[in-house]
């Protein structure tokens, strides 16, 4: 019997191993649901805040009501007095006592209504901010996760990129020397051409001073004083 109980508390451990991994697997995405989640719930917590604030509203407007027939019955009763009809004053009283009575009860309501409503607000300003705060966390999360797979996937490619980099490489020296003894071969044709044409014989000879040699300056001013003579 304690072997069964043993096996059957492996199983429950192993369960809960297994769930623990799936929400670690999962937990961003049971965050962000989270968030979600509350967010309905504060929406729904402003509709009913709503309702209470407009049932306050209307407490106090009945209140406003109340006050003011109150005020006109003891006008009435004051009337009635100074009129010697004190049988009609008690009556009306006694309706200044109901309305009274109303009033108190009236009162109560509203101050209840209000009361809540004060409860109610705090309780979503407090949870609009908790809300704010949990979503600036989970955008830090998806940033931090984001960097974290794309580190991982360079780090878990590295290995096998690193010889097509260097083959990559090669192939670039390759090419540039390519390129390099396509400009050696140009200049060395040309150099030959050069050499085998009467433009490199006549560079030779006005280097050496030979021949007929570009018109200077000083050959021109010599050749305006002659003709002066």
């Amino acid at each position: 019997m304690s072997i069964l109980k043993k096996i059957m508390t492996a199983v429950r451990g192993g369960a809960r191993e297994i769930g623990e991994l799936v929400v670690d697997a999962n937990g961003t995405r049971i965050f962000e649901q989270e968030i979600k989640d509350a967010q309905t719930h504060l929406d729904r917590a402003k509709r009913d805040l709503t309702e209470v604030i407009a049932k306050q509203m209307q407490a106090g407007r009945q209140l406003e009501t109340l006050k003011k027939d109150i005020a006109e019955h003891e006008g009435f009763a004051g009337q009635a007095l100074e009129k010697g009809n004190e049988a009609l004053a008690l009556e009306i009283a006694e309706k200044i006592a109901t309305m009274e009575q109303e009033q108190a009860d009236q009162q109560e309501v509203h101050n209840s209504f209000s009361q809540h409503a004060t409860r109610l607000k705090e309780l979503v300003k407090k949870t609009e901010r908790q809300l704010k705060e949990y979503e600036r966390q989970l955008t830090m999360v998806k940033t931090t996760e984001s960097v974290q797979k794309a580190s991982a996937a360079i780090t878990n490619n590295f290995a096998s990129s690193k010889s097509k980099i260097l083959s990559a490489k090669d192939s670039l020296e390759r090419i540039k020397q390519r390129q390099q003894d396509t400009f050696d071969r140009l200049a060395a044709a040309e150099t030959l051409e050069e050499e085998s044409s009467d433009k490199g014989l006549q560079d030779k000879m006005r280097e050496a001073g030979i021949g007929e040699q570009a018109n200077s300056a000083n050959s021109v001013l010599e050749r305006i004083k002659a003709a002066k003579k």
